[in-house]
């Protein structure tokens, strides 16, 4: 199954950031594309850059956006797919970095619209606890991951996740920077 991108402007400062990533696909099988991330034990934190699996990314994990296939070919509010997502050691230069998760609960999948509004608001919620600052007053924007209609039904995925994301590349965790 691959994961959607939803490419759009962001309303904070001057940055352009993706506002969505959702779940879409097609057969369990085609979920095997991308690979693990290389982990330390026990800690989990990514030891070096690769291509992971587009459900295989964690809270804290930092991600190199610009290097993410159809990242830059995207209109505001276009959508694209992905199977895997480019991971970086966060101390290495990266444009995003998983800052909230949250699991929905249910047993229906509560519609894409419901599910875009949650996510939508948990990120949005969320993004001032980490960075420090509200969305609206910040240099950085935000993406995310979340379920579609298939991934819900397929693969039991549940899992909202938020992405800080920066036009230029950062090294190091944004957490607290207030910027």
């Amino acid at each position: 199954m691959n994961r959607v991108f939803r490419f759009a402007a962001a309303t904070a400062a001057v940055t352009v950031s993706l506002t969505m990533l959702t779940g879409c696909g097609a057969l369990l099988d085609e979920i095997t594309s991308g690979g693990d991330a290389p982990r330390d034990e026990p800690g989990g934190e990514i030891t070096a850059s690769a291509e992971a699996d587009a459900f295989e990314i964690l809270k804290g994990d930092c991600i190199d956006l610009l290097a993410l296939k159809g990242y830059g070919d995207s209109s505001a509010g276009e959508e694209f797919e992905v199977e895997s997502v480019p991971v970086v050691p966060c101390a290495e230069p990266h444009t995003g970095e998983v800052y909230a998760e949250l699991i929905m609960e249910g047993n229906e999948f509560p519609g894409a619209e419901a599910v875009e509004k949650k996510f939508d608001e948990w990120c949005y919620a969320e993004f001032e606890k980490f960075v420090g600052l509200s969305y609206d007053e910040s240099v950085y924007g935000y993406t995310g991951l979340f379920p579609t209609q298939d991934t819900w039904d397929q693969l039991d995925d549940r899992t909202l996740q938020c992405v800080v994301s920066s036009e230029e590349p950062v090294t190091g965790s944004l957490k607290g920077v207030a910027e």
